[in-house]
């Protein structure tokens, strides 16, 4: 059942809250607001409605103000004539799913295939595809945001739930004029068949829509279709907005991970190996993988005690961030470890309940220098765990890599998540400092007089290892870039 719980808040996470937490609050690669003073756009979702899309397009047409339409594929089939209309009054038509349906609830290619289907509609009727989307909601999954495929993805800035009547045209009028200024794109309903709507809704809306419109005349203020908008900002973005964006989406995605982190600690009871500046948390678990040939004729099957390793996301960015190099990263990486696996140590053998404990395992990219600790790199065995776990990994690696997501482009084959595994009494043989320790084998391991001397004859090794690391990695670098 944990097993179970496990994988359900694994693909929940990565899948769903943090693309939607890092859109919604930021605007990652999604459209929310533009950069007029004096334009704002009207957007209306789930139409078209033949008794709604008539009076708006009427009204619209008055002011002589333009809007963005994202409309919904089986509503746009049984209206091409709406459609139609739309596009020759000079509205732009925008893909709001084949049916009103979360991207939560669907698998990356059907929404894809909504997609598809919708605009196919939109072609058949105006003889011109469109290459903006809004989902359903405002909710987007990991592959909305991580391949787009062309597709701008428009979100906005301010909604008046316009959808529930009893809101009522007075005060709803209220709510829009308030938020009535240049830039905004603004989310109405004309509507209100979807789940959770009220029928009637949209009159409201239309009452209210006209006393905005009105006040935007004397204002001096014109709707605009968000593609005009859009235009507007990249044409007075400046170069360093890339730059910017990239870091709003570090500080997002390490912001996401730390909620999700402390939820995974309680959920799953891990521990902090360290009070403070810890780099691992640590929990006992049950091995579920291929049987692995540890050393010496040992193997670690399924079924065996294990102590699971999980890496300090916090820490992790941090050293990312002030890296000079992915193998300054990594050596950095490595060093803490090291100081940090006598504390490891100490923890499972003054804790009862780590009885019986095979070995200390873990998943991750850095896989070149672990083993100078003393643990074993093994490639994961293809399956859904490998593939969840690449797909986190790089989104984890593309914001503390010091290189950013282009270098994890470059080098795509060469990141790769592994599993690597220590056996429990190695562990204790290389780092424990203290009383003998038995394993549940009945090995003894080396006790207080004799580790001290194998740490300290290690310190010129491992920095001979770190110099290897660091000649190995340059030169793989300079091939790559030749």
């Amino acid at each position: 059942m944990q097993t179970l719980l496990l994988w359900m808040f694994y693909i929940s996470t990565f899948y769903a809250f943090i693309p939607a937490l890092v859109s919604r609050m930021f605007g990652f690669r999604v459209f929310r607001r533009g950069k007029s003073k004096q334009e704002y756009a009207l957007t209306f979702d789930d139409g078209p409605d033949p008794v709604y899309t008539p009076q708006l397009l009427d009204l619209l047409k008055r002011f002589d103000a333009k809007a963005t339409f994202f409309v919904v594929g089986i509503h746009a089939e049984k209206h091409p004539e709406l459609l139609k209309r739309m596009h020759d009054e000079g509205h732009l038509i925008g893909i709001h799913n084949y049916v009103h349906k979360s991207n939560w609830l669907m698998r990356p290619v059907t929404v894809r295939r909504q997609i598809a289907r919708t605009e196919a509609v939109i072609r058949r009727v105006t003889g011109e595809g469109t290459t903006f989307y809004r989902p359903p909601w405002g909710i987007v999954n990991f592959f909305d945001i991580s391949n787009s495929n062309g597709r701008r993805i428009v979100l906005w800035s301010s909604m008046f739930g316009d959808w529930k009547a009893s809101i009522g045209a007075k005060q709803l009028a209220e709510r829009m004029l308030k938020k009535l200024r240049g830039g905004e794109v603004m989310l109405l309903h004309d509507c209100g068949t979807t789940l959770g709507a009220d029928a009637g809704a949209p009159q409201n809306m239309l009452i209210a829509l006209e006393k905005l419109l009105v006040v935007a005349q004397e204002r001096k203020l014109r709707s605009v279709r968000v593609d005009t908008l859009f235009c507007r900002e990249s044409a007075s973005r400046p170069a360093t907005t890339e730059r910017s964006n990239t870091s709003w989406f570090k500080r997002t995605l390490v912001f996401g991970w730390l909620l999700y982190e402390r939820l995974f600690h309680v959920l799953f009871r891990l521990r902090p190996v360290r009070k403070e500046d810890t780099i691992f948390y640590y929990k006992r678990s049950t091995y579920h993988g291929p049987n692995v040939n540890m050393e010496n004729g040992r193997w670690l099957e399924k079924g065996d005690a294990v102590v699971e390793l999980h890496f300090d996301n916090k820490m992790l960015f941090q050293l990312g961030t002030t890296a000079k190099s992915m193998v300054h990263l990594a050596i950095q990486l490595i060093r803490i470890v090291k100081r940090q696996l006598p504390d490891l140590a100490y923890r499972i053998a003054d804790d009862p309940k780590m009885n019986g404990i095979k070995a200390i395992y873990a998943v991750s990219m850095i896989n070149r220098g672990p083993e100078k600790l003393g643990f074993q790199i093994r490639e994961l065995p293809k399956g859904l765990f490998r593939i969840v776990s690449t797909l986190y990994l790089k989104l984890l690696f593309s914001v503390i890599h010091p290189s950013g997501p282009e270098r994890l482009n470059e080098k795509r084959d060469e990141m790769v998540p592994k599993m690597i595994v220590m056996p429990i009494d190695t562990l204790f043989d290389r780092f424990w400092i203290g009383d003998s320790y038995h394993t549940s084998q009945g090995q003894s391991t080396t006790d207080s007089r004799d580790a001290a001397p194998v740490l300290h004859s290690g310190v010129t090794q491992d920095a001979n290892a770190i110099q290897e690391t660091v000649r190995a990695s340059q030169a793989a670098d300079t091939r790559s870039s030749s």
